[in-house]
């Protein structure tokens, strides 16, 4: 049985198309290529992977939402490419790039909006990743709760629905999540 390998055309590219050095990119490349020796990763290694940092919560929900962000040309698999290109956004894009990127991980179904559904699919998947042992102990219908006021917050215009633009505006008014963006800005 014959194993493809992939590898990415040239960090040159990369380095261009991110906010990575090729010093940087030859580190993230050397650890992926660990974890991923064939050069690409599907959805049951990436949750393995990504359920080493929580281990004490559920995290297979939200690395599958996770993993389908990431996975921008739909077809099963992350290439190294793809995965940097996100990183590049989360760690170091503007504040529209990343909360571009968040509502297209929110969009559960791809149709361009978020609905309620979606939030709580997602908070959820938060919730359970976060594990029973968060402090203070949340009560089962905190998440919930959550959704209701944030969207409440997010759906300006009352039509049952977020779009990219109400998204946009309703995490640029909220200090709260302006903050946590710049959290990971000076990681590497």
């Amino acid at each position: 049985m014959a194993v493809v390998c992939h590898r990415p055309e040239g960090l040159e590219q990369l380095e261009a198309q991110t906010n990575f050095t090729k010093r940087e990119l030859q580190v993230l490349y050397r650890g992926f290529k660990n974890e991923c020796p064939s050069g690409v990763v599907n959805e049951d290694t990436f949750k393995q992977i990504y359920a080493q940092f929580f281990p004490h919560g559920d995290a297979t929900t939200y690395a599958h939402y996770l993993f389908h962000a990431f996975d921008t040309t739909q077809t099963g698999s992350v290439k190294f490419e793809d995965f940097v290109t996100a990183l590049s956004t989360l760690l170091r894009g503007t504040v529209h790039e990343k909360l571009r990127w968040t509502f297209n991980l929110y969009d559960i179904n791809k149709d361009g909006y978020i609905n309620k559904e979606e939030m709580m699919d997602i908070v959820k998947a938060i919730y359970d990743m976060m594990g029973k042992y968060t402090y203070p102990v949340l009560r089962d219908d905190t998440p919930r709760q959550h959704v209701d006021v944030f969207f409440q917050k997010m759906d300006k215009n009352k039509d049952g629905i977020v779009t990219l633009d109400e998204f946009l505006e309703s995490c640029q008014e909220d200090d709260n999540i302006m903050r946590s963006l710049q959290l990971f800005q000076n990681v590497m």
